[in-house]
């Protein structure tokens, strides 16, 4: 049952003072059902909301953060898990968070201390949040048909937009990653991206709205080497290690024992779909701890990102992607491919591909999957793959190689 159904009446009583568990209670005993009205969901909603968090008392910091780590895996620090937790409706200092991960999990405590971290040297400025987006891609998976695009505000290092994808794709990542952060925060005075083609129908549209931006004795766009894009690159680091390294490493294992033939489009189509699922949910959790979290001498994304740029913009003069990649084909003369599929899609019907998605989905559940692949167990994971190409083969035609 839907938390946002009775919105009304979670609003009221938690303005009231009310606590999450006492409102979970409440509507458990008013509305005669269970489903959906535990402590948890109602604390989560009401952070969605922006509603005032209770303190987390020790005992139940305790559950939140061990539920934490199944969530993310061993990579969680003392402030990243803080973010999280925060993302979540769980209010708690960082020194009470690093005492409870030192303590319920030891191994994992031991593995981030030995962990090394490179400070990046470079020089750099933004002086207000709308002077710089930087974009970038990330390919660690892209051999399984997987690829991370990202959008950083460089003043307050906050992730406005990210989108993850079979391959990488102009329309995809203007219509996912660029028009919603400027629909959502406004037109920054300048994007910067690398050189790659991906990016070409973003900085199309960027530069046609140049004249709206707030500073526009800046170039609209620069596109530089990878290595010069550094606000973006320190994402990365922590995407690969919570993400894309253990999901990478039970592929891998599937290929080694070669059990997964990554030649095989119906496989490649399959890996691909179900891994980009998993690496979504990934992915939103480290964005979602990372925007809450500390940046020392800094402050937290979020709330330094609050304001939005400078340099507004209506819906109307962003048009969606397929209109804007046509403006972009009649002026530019050349045409951007408009699919991103990995492999070749298998099903003939709209009905088989709802057969198997049925069938996988009574066998699986996707959070399931990914806690196991980033708590290392990856043997879910591995069946899931195997289930899938089994399930899809037994859907649909064979398809041509």
């Amino acid at each position: 049952m839907a938390l946002h159904e009775y919105a009304g009446f979670i609003s009221e009583h938690r303005n009231n003072g009310m606590s999450c568990g006492d409102i979970a209670t409440a509507l458990c005993t008013q509305f005669g059902t269970t489903r959906g009205f535990s402590e948890r969901n109602v604390r989560r909603w009401c952070a969605e909301q922006g509603l005032v968090r209770d303190f987390c008392p020790d005992s139940q910091l305790e559950v939140e953060v061990a539920e934490g780590i199944l969530e993310t895996g061993l990579s969680f620090g003392r402030k990243m898990m803080t973010g999280y937790l925060s993302a979540k409706g769980v209010k708690a200092s960082e020194g009470r968070v690093g005492n409870v991960l030192r303590s319920i999990h030891q191994p994992y405590h031991i593995a981030r201390q030995q962990g090394a971290r490179n400070l990046n040297p470079i020089p750099y400025n933004a002086e207000y949040m709308g002077h710089k987006l930087h974009v970038d891609q990330n390919e660690k998976l892209v051999m399984f048909g997987v690829t991370h695009v990202m959008a950083i505000d460089g003043f307050s290092k906050k992730v406005v937009g990210h989108s993850t994808m079979p391959i990488k794709n102009n329309i995809v990542i203007y219509e996912e990653v660029y028009r919603p952060a400027v629909l959502s925060y406004g037109l920054w005075d300048q994007v910067r991206v690398d050189c790659g083609k991906e990016f070409y129908l973003a900085l199309f549209i960027q530069e046609k709205l140049a004249e709206h931006r707030h500073n526009t004795q800046r170039q609209p766009y620069l596109q530089t080497p990878s290595t010069r894009n550094h606000v973006i690159e320190r994402m990365w680091s922590e995407v690969n290690a919570r993400v894309n390294y253990p999901l990478k490493t039970a592929l891998v294992q599937l290929v080694d024992q070669e059990e997964l033939d990554m030649e095989d489009n119906t496989s490649r189509y399959c890996v691909s779909n179900l891994t980009c699922q998993l690496a979504r949910i990934g992915i939103t959790n480290v964005i979602q701890a990372w925007n809450a979290h500390r940046i020392p001498g800094r402050g937290i994304p979020n709330e330094l990102a609050k304001e939005g740029c400078p340099a507004k913009l209506s819906e109307d003069l962003l048009p969606v992607g397929a209109v804007a990649a046509d403006l972009y084909q009649q002026e530019m003369g050349s045409a951007l491919k408009r699919e991103s599929i990995f492999g070749s899609d298998p099903f003939p019907s709209e009905e088989a591909q709802q057969w198997t998605e049925t069938e996988f989905g009574s066998l699986f559940d996707l959070l399931s999957l990914y806690q196991n692949v980033v708590n290392h167990n990856y043997g879910p994971f591995k069946n899931a793959v195997r289930s899938l190409i089994d399930i899809t083969s037994r859907h649909v035609r064979p398809v041509t190689q």
